[in-house]
């Protein structure tokens, strides 16, 4: 093995640099440490790479794709919307990332790999967990215990809120945490109608909101406020939306204490059994498949869920022959992931006289109202709604009758208004779901690759139906018509709201890491990314794994200089 090791040791190396990893980054190099953040991907330049105010007149496919080059090389992660003509640039090849599942329904693993991960394109919808989620274990039996409660992460997410800029409205309701708020983006006229009549129609008991959207409304730390261009998930350089480019990297660069690496592949951390201790991480060079290995007093592992626990399976030795940090046999356990419907649909007559302005970057969250102070339904936990409104533009053209000038001149008219929700139901931690190193296949680097199975079960299944039935009722009740509702489960995967795999829990026999994000078996490892989760609540989880890697920082930091680590 031709490896050229590296003699600076860093106080930290952290292996990702997307939502946790460039937490982690930044609040390591703002307690003092130095820090080398090593990512899988390339660099990305802002100014080159970013596409968002690119015309479908400046695109090859204007804006319908290169279905030929997505069918050949990017077939699953074309399944995410994001995945278009400027933006496949940010998704994985799947030729040199194969993986297999061995699911009922295949399972979608949606990546990224450049400076910024997901980060760049992902939905940024932030919304905490409460108590009720903390809780949702040990109250059911589903799973093990949280071992930290909603008081224990509160002042993590108000840390993590303030540097991020949230944009939402307050609502004072315990499923849902309100937050550290920039002003709220403002609903359309159908929207607030939605609003109210849910409000009238149900009792008061069910709520509709804004989105709460890591989107600036104000300027706020340096970032500009957003002007609605709209399709963030080709990047976004004025700054307006959170990734770990625009705030959480610059901030750790700007303390002269980190080291920024891309195009390093991590297959394994590095293990010294008579210190008792991970010593650093081997790497593989991406471009010339070079073979290093990097030293660090700590080691923390953001590189996302599944990679992370994928590094952790590949690092066996005779102390852990089953992967790193894994005598409970936990490790690649209990894998979720958000089951998700389609958009239920209605037309709204009315409001002629109003159309939107500009391409909001967000949409209306429906809180939880299923088993939130006593059991309701036939399955346990819960799920919210996300949507929008918004009046049909010309891509209606496509379904409708006519042709000639007259028909042309009507499309460039806004269309009816037409309201949409989308379901995303919590997934219960089950054993079942799990992952493995495969055997016999490995990736363009020769790392051994995963197998991934993660099934719906009943409950997930139970509560998707009552969700749409439940869209559909509260399309109607506010005076929807044509409503309709779309009752098929999307696969496994497809929210890309993958987690667990390396749970915390209270007892080092069933759990992989304690509350702190600590492994139990090697207390200067942390995995800081969603492999953590313990359950998935029915909220977008990114706010939280950014709170956790926060506070794991300060704890590991604090920890160091005590002599505990």
């Amino acid at each position: 093995m031709n490896i050229r090791p590296r003699r600076q040791e860093y106080d930290a190396i952290v292996v990702g640099s997307g939502m946790s990893g460039g937490w982690a980054a930044k609040e390591l190099t703002e307690l003092g440490a130095t820090v080398l953040v090593l990512e899988a991907g390339p660099a990305i330049v802002p100014e080159r790479d970013y596409a968002e105010h690119t015309r479908p007149s400046e695109m090859p496919y204007r804006g319908w794709n290169d279905r030929k080059a997505l069918a050949a090389d990017q077939p699953i992660q074309s399944q995410c919307y994001a995945c278009d003509e400027v933006a496949r640039k940010f998704f994985v090849n799947d030729n040199e990332h194969p993986y297999t599942s061995d699911s009922e329904e295949p399972f979608l693993w949606i990546r990224g790999r450049q400076v910024g991960g997901r980060s760049i394109m992902w939905a940024r919808q932030c919304y905490r967990l409460s108590d009720i989620d903390f809780e949702a274990n040990a109250r059911d039996g589903h799973g093990i215990d949280w071992p930290i409660r909603y008081a224990d992460i509160a002042p993590w997410y108000d840390h993590v809120e303030a540097f991020v800029g949230i944009s939402g409205q307050a609502e004072g309701l315990a499923q849902v945490p309100d937050g550290v708020f920039l002003p709220p983006m403002p609903m359309s006229c159908v929207e607030e109608h939605m609003r109210d009549s849910i409000e009238r129609a149900f009792g008061g008991t069910r709520r509709m909101t804004i989105g709460r959207t890591a989107v600036l409304t104000r300027d706020h730390k340096g970032r500009r406020a957003c002007h609605y261009c709209g399709p963030c998930h080709r990047g976004c350089r004025t700054r307006s939306y959170f990734s770990s480019i625009n705030a959480t990297l610059p901030a750790a660069e700007a303390t002269g204490r980190l080291t920024l690496r891309p195009n390093s592949v991590v297959p394994s951390v590095i293990w010294d059994p008579q210190q008792g201790r991970v010593t650093g991480v081997r790497v593989i060079d991406r471009e010339s498949h070079e073979e290093l290995e990097f030293h660090a007093r700590t080691v923390f592992l953001g590189a996302s869920a599944l990679e992370s626990t994928r590094i952790l399976l590949n690092s066996t030795s005779s102390d852990f022959p089953d992967g790193l940090a894994n005598s409970s046999g936990a490790l690649g356990k209990y894998l979720m992931d958000h089951a998700m419907c389609d958009d239920s649909v209605a037309t709204f007559d009315g409001w002629e006289d109003r159309t939107t302005r500009g391409r909001r970057p967000n949409g209306i969250y429906i809180a939880r109202f299923a088993n939130v102070t006593e059991p309701s339904s036939d399955f346990v936990r819960g799920y919210g709604f996300q949507g929008a409104a918004e009046r049909l533009g010309w891509g209606r053209g496509v379904s409708m009758p006519g042709f000639g000038a007259d028909f042309k001149r009507e499309l460039t008219r806004p269309g009816p208004w037409q309201f949409r929700l989308h379901a995303f139901g919590e997934c219960l931690p089950r054993e079942e779901n799990h992952v493995a190193l495969d055997p016999e296949q490995v990736d363009a680097w020769g790392i051994p690759t995963l197998r991934i199975r993660c099934d719906w079960s009943e409950n997930e299944r139970a509560m998707m139906r009552e969700a749409v039935e439940q869209a559909a009722e509260m399309l109607e009740a506010a005076g929807g018509r044509d409503v309709r509702p779309q009752p098929v489960i999307s696969p496994p995967g497809l929210a890309i709201h993958e987690m667990g795999t390396a749970r915390m829990g209270r007892d080092p026999a069933t759990s992989v890491l304690n509350g702190f994000n600590q492994a139990w078996d090697v207390p200067n490892l942390f995995v800081i990314d969603g492999a953590a989760m313990t359950s998935s609540g029915c909220q977008n989880p990114s706010l939280t794994y950014m709170a956790l890697a926060a506070r794991t920082s300060h704890y590991a930091v604090w920890a160091s200089r005590r002599g505990e680590i």
